[in-house]
């Protein structure tokens, strides 16, 4: 039954993206998030789908006439020459047939971006492609949720299998990237219903994310938390609900729970905490002695005894400070241009939107900073989603900023007119 509504649900995406080929990118999205043919069981489960999606908007994208020109915009330029230096660390890494299986694997995460490129052209269409990101994460988010109150958070919850965030500290962190994500959805939606549905979501995530016991996610949680109460106009009735939360979950986790978070504090009594620092020395020092190339792809199996377990050590281990700092460049450019953004918005009426988009995908992305942290994520594609969505953003509000002070200076040259 289950590979039967898969297979229905891959059929309608394959006629949706053939219609409207921006469809398929919202497609593609879907089934990179959510993976939804791994939680079917016959032979749809190892059916190649995303594939087969992928080649079908490429043939839509190059039939159609809906489309823009790539932006200009920096991130794209520092984008493409990050992944042509990975060609170059490539062919330096000490393991030349697991380096050039990994990047392999990065191009094909990294190619379905130009459809975002091109075919993500208006701001309506960015709504839908930053809603469906954040419903298809949450959905199962919620359903991890659900589980971890019903179990009394004595088990762990995981990610949709198959997916990159599938393991258990991984979705705890992209359960709280989609957070923000599901509030751009709300701000805009109009059925009551489905408005509330969303709110109601956000405390299931929230004990998803608690019942994963990742201490990465508790500190991702707070600076969330701490994000959403700093932007939002309703402080004095947040702050209230996030104590009062705090204070009713408390009592229902279990004290492994709380032996797991403690370790924050003794990390020197941790074997794992040890392992990971270890892990993170020896990434430092073989950059420092390969400043230019780094270990290449997978480099820790050289380097060190464990996974980078940090984006940061494993993009400067693995590739050098020069792929480091564009990497880096475009998460912290994409921060700073989206609080830019949402100052200049705020001084102009009828930019609200702008705003609010801003300031959520902004979130998101700090979420991403925090938790990524202590979880080698640096080649996640949702990380660059946020960043070309934080793009496309930049490229629709100043289109609507020039829009609106063409009509103004109309109107002020009508009135002026008028007067003489």
């Amino acid at each position: 039954m289950r590979d039967i509504v898969v297979l229905i649900f891959l059929i309608c995406c394959i006629v949706a993206a053939l219609k409207k080929p921006w469809w398929g990118v919202l497609s593609l999205a879907i089934f990179s998030y959510l993976n939804p043919h791994a939680y079917a069981w016959g032979a749809v489960r190892s059916l190649p789908v995303y594939y087969v999606l992928f080649l079908v908007v490429v043939v839509s994208t190059f039939n159609t006439k809906d489309k823009q020109p790539i932006p200009k915009d920096w991130r794209i330029s520092v984008f493409i020459t990050l992944w042509f230096y990975f060609i170059f660390t490539t062919t330096q890494s000490p393991l030349q047939d697991i380096a050039w299986e990994k990047f392999l694997f990065v191009s094909k995460v990294f190619v379905p971006f130009y459809f975002t490129w091109v075919l993500i052209n208006t701001r309506e269409k960015l709504y839908y492609l930053i809603s469906t990101i954040g419903a298809s994460i949450g959905l199962v988010a919620v359903k991890g949720g659900i589980f971890a109150i019903l179990t009394g958070f004595g088990h762990r919850v995981y990610g949709p299998p198959n997916t990159q965030f599938e393991d258990n500290n991984l979705f705890a962190v992209a359960m709280l990237i989609a957070v923000p994500l599901l509030l751009v959805w709300e701000k805009e939606v109009r059925k009551s219903w489905l408005k509330k549905g969303i709110l109601l979501s956000i405390p299931i995530i929230y004990a998803a994310s608690l019942s994963s016991w990742s201490r990465g996610a508790l500190l991702t949680m707070i600076a969330l938390t701490f994000t959403l109460i700093s932007n939002s106009k309703r402080k004095y009735l947040m702050i209230p609900l996030v104590i009062g939360g705090t204070f009713f979950v408390i009592p229902y986790l279990p004290e492994e729970w709380f032996g797991r978070m403690h370790t924050l504090e003794t990390y020197e009594e941790d074997a794992s905490a040890m392992s990971r620092i270890e892990a993170w020395t020896d990434g430092w020092n073989h950059a420092l002695s390969h400043p230019f190339t780094g270990a290449g792809f997978d480099g820790w199996i050289h380097v060190t005894m464990r996974d980078w377990h940090s984006s940061y050590v494993e993009m400067l281990a693995e590739h050098g400070f020069i792929a480091f700092g564009l990497w880096i460049s475009l998460i912290l450019g994409s921060v700073l241009g989206l609080t830019r953004l949402s100052s200049q918005a705020k001084r102009v009426d009828g930019m609200e939107w702008v705003r609010h988009y801003s300031l959520m995908v902004r979130t998101s992305i700090i979420c991403y900073m925090v938790g990524t942290a202590f979880l080698g994520l640096s080649y996640w594609d949702l990380i660059y989603h946020l960043v070309f969505i934080s793009m496309l953003i930049k490229k629709f509000a100043l289109q609507e900023f020039s829009e609106k002070a063409r009509i103004n200076e109309q109107q002020y040259k009508k009135n002026r007119n008028i007067i003489i």
